[in-house]
C-alpha cells in the first residue's frame, strides 16, 4: 500500500481596509477545505512586506483603500519575481478599474457578495492555473469598455507572431473555455494544450489568460 501524501493548503493572503471584512473572509476561507489564510493588509503598501513575510500563493486584493489602491499594488506585485496569483475582490461590479485591475496582471475579480464556497473555488481555481474569468461580468465589462484608439491595430499586430493553432488556444480562452474544454474543442490532448498556453503567454509577454482575452477582445477574435 503507497503512503498516501498531503497536499499542502493554499496560502491566502486577504488585503481589505475593512477590518470586519478582513475578519470575515479569514474565519470563512480558514474553514474551507485546502485553503490557509496565512496574513492579512490593511492596504496597498503594505502587500509587498506581507507577501514577504507570509509566502502567500493567492492574494485577494480589494481595490479601494486609502493609500495605495488595488490596482497600484497589483501591478507592483505582479512586477516582482515570482509573484502570488491575486484574485481583486470588489463591490463594484461596473467600475473600469477592475478591468485595469486585469490588465495590471490580477488573474481575476470576484464580487464581495460572491458566495463563499465560490470565493474558495475560485481560489483553489487560480492557485490551480486557471484565472477566473466570470462570464457575466467580464462580457458586461469588455462591452462597456471603449476601445482606444490603436488599440486594435496593436492587438493584432502582436497576435499575428503566433500560429494558426495557437490563435486557435487563444480564441478559445477568450471565451472563458478551461484546458480540458479547449482540449475537447480542438481535438488536442490536455498536456498539449498546457504547451500552447505557455508558448502564447511567452510570445505575447504576458502573465495570465485572463490578459490573453482582454487582448483577443481588442483585436475583435471575440
Amino acid at each position: 500500500m503507497g503512503v498516501a501524501v498531503m497536499t499542502p493548503p493554499v496560502r491566502v493572503l486577504v488585503v481589505d481596509d475593512d477590518a470586519l471584512v478582513r475578519a470575515g473572509l479569514t474565519m470563512m476561507l480558514d474553514g474551507a477545505p485546502g485553503l490557509a489564510v496565512v496574513g492579512e493588509a490593511d492596504d496597498g503598501d503594505k502587500v509587498p512586506a506581507a507577501t514577504d513575510a507570509h509566502h502567500p500563493d493567492v492574494v485577494l486584493m480589494d481595490l479601494r483603500m486609502p493609500r495605495v489602491d488595488g490596482i497600484t499594488a497589483t501591478r507592483r506585485l505582479r512586477a516582482r519575481p515570482r509573484p502570488p496569483e491575486i484574485i481583486v475582490l470588489t463591490t463594484f461590479d461596473t467600475d473600469e478599474n477592475i478591468l485595469h485591475a486585469l490588465r495590471a496582471g490580477a488573474s481575476g475579480f470576484l464580487l464581495k457578495d460572491t458566495p463563499p464556497a465560490r470565493i474558495a473555488e475560485a481560489i483553489r481555481q487560480v492557485a490551480a492555473g486557471e484565472p477566473i474569468l466570470s462570464p457575466r461580468i467580464t462580457r458586461r465589462l469588455m462591452d462597456r469598455v471603449s476601445v482606444q484608439a490603436g488599440a486594435y491595430a496593436r492587438a493584432t499586430a502582436v497576435l499575428a507572431g503566433l500560429s494558426p493553432r495557437e490563435r486557435d488556444v487563444v480564441v478559445a480562452i477568450a471565451r472563458g473555455r478551461s484546458n480540458a474544454e479547449i482540449g475537447a474543442e480542438l481535438d488536442m490532448t490536455l498536456a498539449t494544450v498546457k504547451t500552447h498556453v505557455s508558448h502564447v503567454l511567452t510570445k505575447l509577454g504576458l502573465d495570465n489568460r485572463t490578459q490573453i482575452a482582454l487582448l483577443a477582445h481588442d483585436a475583435g477574435l471575440v
